[in-house]
């Protein structure tokens, strides 16, 4: 069983994992206040967010639906998307 198993996804972890997995643009400030700033804005594309979704599903034994990934554009529709899965189990 994974560390994050069963815990809340925050944003700042989001924040690292993103950074970890898909790299961070130069031009963009991840430690600003970025929670409603679409991705394409921060310089995230789909497969970008593809490879932060299977760390989390990896990390927190979560499994978020593609269909769902569609609706979340920014980083706390998706926090928010991958926490309502958590507390779903």
């Amino acid at each position: 069983m994974s560390a994050n198993a069963g815990t809340a996804l925050s944003l700042e972890d989001f924040t690292r994992i993103l950074r970890e997995s898909a790299g961070e643009d130069e031009a963009v400030d991840l430690s600003g206040d970025i929670a409603d700033v679409p991705f394409t804005d921060l310089g995230y594309d789909s497969l970008a967010l593809l490879e932060v979704t299977g760390r989390i599903t990896r990390d927190y034994e979560v499994t978020i639906p593609e269909e769902d990934l569609d609706g979340a554009e920014t980083p706390r529709a998706f926090v928010d998307l991958v926490n309502s899965a958590l507390a779903g189990r």
